[in-house]
């Protein structure tokens, strides 16, 4: 507990004087730099939170909450097995699908892809794809028709467009008298689809559920069913508790079997990016050590004449500590809001710093996505000002503590 006193003569020692302007230069960087340690942590670990927010919704708008399959790869009277799961607690929409690796050509063209069977009708209930359709609709998928849906990046790579005929060469084959043959089937285009992730945009074309059901030589089968939770990060849970209700050797699986490596590294990376920013923050923070250190020294006399008249060591040390304290908390509030006004706005002041330049920070195909998202978590935000409001009350302690062994007779011997 301090005294006005203390807090009187901590902040009047903050204040600058003509003989003390170095001093004063040290306290304003070590304020500046914790500042912009403040800054940079909030700035950073929002951008990777709005990496790992688009990540998972790109992924996920994709790829299946959970799916059901069978270990032979073959699902048959799947519309008996949706009925049953769509009762399931947590289920809300269920749709069969036909996967399969295929190479696409068009003349010279030829590109890998993962060919995907659905049914128009009930996609859209698993899945965001078709909501990024252009130039056509899901819909437009028709048994027998053999059409097809390219990924944007895909249509580019084989050079074609809407209306355009691509073949598709399945890995089957056909054995006939004139020897082994590889199922092959021209699609015509019908749309482009683009969800805004390289991988999906390159590698995944879309067709009928029977036309790849044909292709693949399924019959009236499919690969598995797709499943949409209420709750992405129950799935885990509710897989568990379908694969105890349903009868058969099915194979249920969630979308963490696949992704959670991904996204259990992301966590990594983000705690390690935590850490290796707070010690910028720490850094700046015991410059408070130094600049304290000299102003013990230059108010030596000053300490020796409050000893002199009956304030005690623990008042000399709170003076101190004080304005070690106001350091940070300037530097802190400043970062704070610097660090939070760039969050909020780093998707607009990106794009205006790839125009200015000439540059592009994030090429989609090298990166998962091509622009920079940002979503702040204030529980992050008070995490991080609290730490280094920490780290600037532990950098005041030993600078306080010297100033309050200060021996009035010593000081003052040559005054």
């Amino acid at each position: 507990m301090f005294r006005p006193l203390e807090l009187f003569i901590g902040l009047r020692y903050t204040r600058t004087k003509r003989r003390t302007h170095f001093i004063s230069f040290i306290t304003l960087t070590s304020m500046l730099g914790i500042a912009l340690g403040v800054t940079a942590l909030i700035t950073v670990l929002s951008v990777m939170n709005g990496f790992e927010t688009e990540l998972r919704s790109r992924i996920l708008g994709m790829a299946a909450h959970a799916t059901i399959t069978r270990f032979d790869g073959r699902l048959a009277d799947w519309q008996s097995l949706a009925s049953l799961v769509d009762h399931q607690p947590h289920v809300l929409a269920s749709a069969p699908y036909v996967s399969g690796e295929s190479m696409i050509s068009n003349g010279q063209q030829v590109s890998g892809a993962i060919l995907r069977g659905v049914e128009p009708g009930l996609e859209g209930s698993v899945s965001d794809v078709v909501t990024h359709i252009h130039g056509g609709d899901i819909a437009q998928l028709n048994a027998g028709g053999y059409g097809i849906i390219l990924g944007s990046e895909l249509a580019a790579a084989l050079g074609v467009g809407i209306g355009d005929a691509v073949t598709v060469v399945s890995p089957q084959i056909t054995i006939s008298p004139t020897g082994v043959l590889p199922r092959l089937r021209r699609f015509t285009v019908l749309a482009t689809f683009e969800v805004g992730m390289y991988e999906y945009d390159r590698g995944v074309a879309l067709v009928h559920l029977k036309d790849a059901a044909k292709l693949f030589r399924l019959d009236d089968a499919v690969s598995g069913l797709r499943l949409k939770l209420d709750d992405v990060f129950d799935a885990p849970l509710v897989v568990r508790q379908l694969a105890a209700h349903l009868p058969g050797d099915y194979r249920v699986e969630d979308w963490t079997r696949k992704h959670d490596n991904f996204f259990r590294a992301v966590k990594t990376e983000k705690r390690v990016m935590f850490i290796i920013l707070t010690l910028i923050v720490a850094v700046a923070a015991f410059n408070i050590v130094s600049t304290l250190i000299m102003v013990v020294t230059d108010k030596r006399s000053d300490i020796a004449i409050l000893r002199t008249l009956g304030v005690t060591p623990r008042s000399i040390m709170m003076i101190f500590i004080i304005q070690g304290v106001v350091i940070g908390v300037l530097g802190t509030v400043l970062g704070v809001a610097g660090g939070v006004g760039l969050a909020l706005n780093i998707e607009t002041i990106v794009p205006v710093i790839e125009r200015l330049f000439n540059v592009q920070f994030l090429d989609s195909a090298v990166y998962y996505i091509s622009e920079v998202p940002s979503e702040l978590h204030w529980d992050d935000v008070w995490v991080m000002a609290s730490v280094a409001m920490v780290l600037s009350l532990l950098a005041t302690l030993y600078p306080a503590w010297r100033a309050a062994r200060t021996q009035p007779a010593e000081a003052l011997r040559y005054e």
